[in-house]
């Protein structure tokens, strides 16, 4: 399950991961977008459970600094002991240069270089190196987590899928469907066997068939048109997005809300009756995701509730 949920006050984090540890959820995921940073709330799980597995899908890659992120993963994994898992990603040109001033630039090449630092730097070695995108000098972690975290990389498209396989222990996938996944988790595997593929879903949990695709409508048009997830759907062949693509490109909002045909929101967004959700999430699993965290959209009602409702049987 994401962490925190939406709509719901950060200052009941504890009181709500203890819940869903007790429910019977694995693995208690941050996002970092629009909402927290990916972090605290991470930091918050730590202090209450004992066994959910954490992590952080995903840290962008340009927005902390090398060292900073280094140390950070560092604390939590050493608060966390075995249950802590980084992930990081190029993230999109609207985080990194529109909200916070600092270039998007080679994105697979400042990922590629991050892993490269993250690993001997979690392990409690001496950086001392120029890579291609950035240059650490004599930097070492004060606290060295053991044992250090795993690394996941966000892929969409082959180069960053491969680079996930070869460089990190797996990749982070988001905004796909079940069977989406099948036609990108073999780029990941062809750097080694044993790799985690984590899956964030989006579950609107609601039976309103309506209500769960009007709120669908609205991520998918705000997110499909950032130019890296647009880009992903093509080279996926998701023909049926181009009028809206042209309408958002016109300046239609409107128009391009309406132009999100429904089969398409039924692929990207699971929705229905807590079975029903299940069940479609677990077509994930069947296509080759290791780890699928749902994320809970707000289509009223408790999110709480709704975790009961989604618990594992």
């Amino acid at each position: 399950m994401t962490i925190p949920l939406e709509e719901l006050p950060p200052a009941r984090i504890p009181e709500v991961v203890q819940e869903l540890e007790g429910l019977g959820y694995t693995d208690l995921w941050t996002a970092e977008g629009m909402g927290a940073d990916g972090f605290t709330p991470l930091a918050a799980a730590a202090a209450v459970t004992t066994t959910a597995h954490l992590g952080i899908a995903i840290a962008p890659a340009f927005t902390r600094g090398p060292a900073l992120l280094a140390q950070t993963a560092a604390t939590l994994a050493a608060m966390a002991p075995g249950r802590f898992t980084l992930g990081v990603g190029a993230s999109s040109n609207v985080i990194v240069e529109q909200w916070n001033g600092i270039r998007y630039e080679r994105p697979l090449s400042r990922c590629r270089d991050l892993l490269r630092f993250l690993r001997p730097a979690l392990a409690g070695q001496r950086v001392d190196e120029e890579y291609d995108t950035f240059t650490v000098r004599g930097f070492r972690l004060g606290v060295v987590p053991d044992p250090p975290p795993r690394l996941l990389l966000a892929g969409l498209r082959v180069k960053m899928l491969t680079l996930a396989g070869t460089h990190a222990d797996g990749a982070v996938l988001n905004w796909l469907s079940a069977e989406d996944v099948g036609r990108v988790v073999p780029h990941v595997h062809a750097g080694g066997v044993g790799k985690d593929v984590v899956a964030r879903i989006l579950v609107a949990p609601t039976r309103d068939a309506d209500l769960a695709r009007s709120v669908s409508r609205r991520m998918i048009t705000t997110y499909l048109n950032v130019p890296v997830y647009r880009q992903f759907h093509a080279s996926l062949g998701r023909d049926e997005l181009e009028p809206m693509w042209k309408l958002w490109d016109e300046g239609d909002r409107r128009g391009a809300l309406e132009a999100v045909p429904d089969h398409v929101v039924d692929e990207l967004v699971v929705h229905g009756s807590p079975e029903e959700c299940r069940e479609h999430i677990a077509r994930f699993a069947e296509h080759g995701v290791t780890v699928p965290v749902a994320h809970l959209l707000p289509v009223g009602g408790d999110p709480l509730q709704a975790c009961r409702d989604l618990a594992p049987r």
